[in-house]
């Protein structure tokens, strides 16, 4: 290769400047490198020199290097110092400089993998065999009461289970965890058990139960005709989750026979049959023509005047339903939220209202300022604030409405919320966790200050050279504050991050939310600190059982992520396979940042199933 002696002399100039600027930086920062845990004591400096190359503009050096066929250092976040070594050292060697000399003391381009390598194994685990990517899932409470649930998500690629504290308590999260151990044991395989503190989230309140009823509806055609009937159970006791249950007497159940007609008038005065399909000893099975609505209390008759009243069924859930232009009050007291009431000409005579789960949020909020709640479904502006409350005015809603219910999150992105990393109920949580789990899920970490007061909190319980931590970055100010964030979670071993990309982009813009996922990658790269891809990856097919196209692209992409978060649904095992398979498939055509071209194969039918008929 031809190169001009001066233009080559002006480009190693350009890469020394750089790197005395990155050696500046680095013996200014010496106070806060020993202060990190051994282990991630080169990965600081590393992410150090990155964030210093980061604020340099090097696009013309990287063009020039390119046009030479060089490396563009776009793909040196791992091993920034060593990588402009070694283009100094080969421009010197074009002009036969006999000075040059390849990087030695600083992170070379193989322990920079090494490096992301062993901190991602003492964090999360071994890895499947066949790909690099581990899988992450949430579990759904069902998982306490359901082992062949907890079973079939290990076997089918599983390597870290979700539990969220939000959610369920400690008696539900002990029954995950020991179906989970005996799922270990029978399958031979190893999974960690990572577990989310709820964290200051702000979320909507309880809203007012609706009645104590429930729906059976048979399927049919275009015609009106039922091509199935509904299935109904009849049992002793309920159980959790199953919505096509009914509660009776036990003697009462015992004396059903195969097609006994169950007579019974439903809460709209209609006259409805029940037929019994199957009587097992523990339930039996029944299937009705009509559709019909099942009250507590409801009288079923069976054959020779045998009366039994329905037990008690859980009230349904209630929503708000809000649309653009409603008013809608955040109220500071902790009662039931009500809809818009109305009056007998149509006309609303009182707004819908619900509490929040953060009394904070009031002492912050101003008017004027953007309000969101259900991940962005809803939109509002706060009109007016007083103690008590908020009065939003709708500003956004599906055209027919959109249903807003307890438990929903809200996000006010223009707002400066000045609220702790730690609650009064992570704290106790944090001793269950320490106790029982491998990984604690730190939940809308915001601050330096945050990161130092799960440490302390840790201390305390001596949990610290026990659990790993994984920092969620959900906020703009976790974002914005990334770096200093790592380097304090750094003090601990192992340590990882999770990307929440919905409450990010609700957070930061969804406009804005492809180059932040991007930047939060490559300053994790830069720190060998593994990436968690996280929500709504492959939803649709967790959710309904079919995926949709963007989200088979979007699953391929958590290739640049050390790990990848599947969310509950009735097709979660199918999402875990699928998952499984596309990380496989792809492992040959990707490695950490890099991709690769193996030989071109033809397209082949997926061995997983993913259609909800099988």
């Amino acid at each position: 290769m031809k190169i001009k002696p001066d233009k080559a002399q002006a480009l190693i100039q350009q890469i020394e400047d750089i790197l005395s600027k990155l050696s500046k930086a680095e013996l200014e920062s010496m106070p806060r490198i020993e202060q990190t845990h051994p282990a991630f004591q080169e990965s600081v400096r590393n992410l150090i020199h990155y964030r210093t190359l980061r604020t340099l503009d090097i696009t013309g050096l990287q063009k020039k290097l390119g046009s030479l066929g060089l490396s563009r250092i776009a793909r040196a976040e791992a091993h920034v110092f060593a990588s402009l070594q070694n283009c100094r050292h080969i421009l010197k060697a074009l002009i036969g400089d006999p000075t040059s000399e390849l990087a030695n003391r600083h992170t070379s381009i193989k322990k920079g993998e090494k490096l992301l390598k062993s901190h991602t194994k003492k964090l999360l685990g071994y890895r499947s065999k066949g790909r690099r990517v581990r899988i992450m899932v949430t579990l759904p409470s069902d998982a306490a009461y359901n082992y062949d649930l907890v079973h079939g998500l290990i076997e089918s690629g599983m390597n870290t289970a979700r539990i969220n504290c939000a959610h369920d308590g400690p008696a539900e999260w002990k029954k995950m965890i020991e179906n989970i151990a005996l799922a270990k044991k029978k399958l031979n395989k190893n999974c960690k058990i990572s577990m989310d503190l709820a964290g200051p989230k702000i979320r909507t309140g309880a809203i007012e139960s609706g009645p104590q009823v429930r729906r059976f509806r048979p399927a049919r055609n275009e015609f009106g005709q039922v091509t199935e009937p509904a299935t109904i159970l009849l049992v002793e006791e309920l159980h959790f989750g199953r919505s096509n249950e009914l509660a009776v007497d036990k003697t009462w159940l015992q004396s059903l026979k195969v097609k006994d007609q169950i007579t019974f008038t439903d809460s709209r005065d209609k006259q409805r049959v029940f037929t019994v399909k199957e009587a097992l000893e523990d339930q039996v099975i029944a299937t009705c023509l009509d559709t019909c609505y099942i009250q507590t209390g409801t009288v079923l008759e069976a054959p020779g005047s045998n009366f039994c009243e329905v037990g008690e069924l859980p009230a349904l859930e209630q929503a708000l339903l809000l649309k653009t232009g409603d008013k809608l009050r955040i109220v500071k007291e902790q009662i039931p939220g009500k809809p818009i009431q109305y009056d007998d000409t149509g006309n609303p005579k009182s707004e819908a209202f619900v509490s929040c789960t953060s009394q904070e949020i009031f002492d912050f909020v101003k008017a004027g300022e953007k309000i969101l709640f259900d991940d962005g479904k809803i939109a509002g502006v706060v009109k007016n604030v007083s103690d008590n409350e908020l009065r939003v005015e709708i500003t956004h809603a599906k055209a027919n409405g959109a249903n807003l219910k307890a438990d929903k999150g809200i996000n006010l992105p223009e707002t400066n919320l000045k609220l702790s990393g730690l609650t009064k109920k992570d704290r106790e949580d944090l001793k269950f966790i320490a106790e029982y789990g491998d990984v604690v899920n730190f939940s809308f970490v915001n601050s330096v200050e945050d990161v130092r007061e799960l440490n302390e909190e840790l201390e305390k319980l001596n949990a610290t050279d026990k659990l790993g931590i994984i920092l969620k970055i959900e906020t703009r100010n976790a974002y914005n504050n990334l770096t200093d964030i790592l380097i304090e979670g750094m003090k601990s071993y192992p340590l990882g991050v999770m990307i929440a990309r919905g409450d990010l982009a609700i957070e930061s813009g969804w406009e804005n939310m492809a180059r932040i996922q991007q930047e939060v990658l490559s300053l994790c790269n830069a720190a060998h600190v593994p990436d968690v891809w996280a929500t709504q990856v492959l939803e649709n097919l967790a959710k309904k059982g079919i995926p949709s196209r963007s989200e088979i692209t979007d699953a391929a992409s958590a290739l640049n992520a050390e790990c990848v978060m599947l969310n509950k649904g009735p097709y979660i095992e199918k999402a875990v396979g699928l998952l499984d398979y596309i990380l496989k498939s792809l492992n040959q055509y990707r490695e950490k940042n890099v991709k690769m071209s193996p030989i071109m194969e033809e397209a082949n039918t997926s061995p997983v199933k993913v259609s909800d008929t099988d």
